[in-house]
């Protein structure tokens, strides 16, 4: 026969399991939710390297004035060394300048650079595109 603090002991193990498995379940089903946040991607028209595409949900106002938003280039050819490259970009709408803040593969490796300089698009049509679109929806 169990005794009746033995009895207990079993219920409030059981008890405290199951409280840290929901604990356990909610907090990476909200990590899931998180990671799944949608994308609306605006196209630019495409150029003979590819195309590229800008997040419209994604856009926010640095403090010195200038636009962060995420962008997507799709090369027209995909290989080894050519793939879809997700950047995070700060837009100089003043200056019409650019800088790559971080730069990210589909293979999920990323690349930080903080201190990047600003550039200048130089003639590229996909990075022109990205900054007059941003440029003209940041007006509001």
């Amino acid at each position: 026969m169990i005794n009746r603090n033995n009895k207990f002991s079993i219920i409030f193990a059981r008890n405290i399991l199951s409280f840290f498995l929901s604990i356990i379940f909610f907090f990476c089903y909200s990590l899931k939710k998180i990671y799944a946040l949608p994308h609306d991607w605006v196209g630019v028209p495409k150029s003979e390297y590819g195309e590229q595409l800008w997040d419209r949900k994604s856009i926010k106002r640095n403090e010195d004035g200038s636009v962060r938003v995420l962008s997507k280039f799709i090369p027209k050819t995909k290989s080894e060394i050519s793939q879809d490259i997700i950047y995070t970009m700060d837009i100089n709408c003043f200056e019409k300048a650019f800088r790559d803040v971080s730069v990210t593969t589909v293979d999920l490796n990323t690349r930080l650079n903080n201190f990047a300089e600003w550039r200048d698009p130089n003639g590229d049509q996909l990075i022109l595109g990205v900054i007059g679109q941003v440029c003209r929806i940041d007006e509001y």
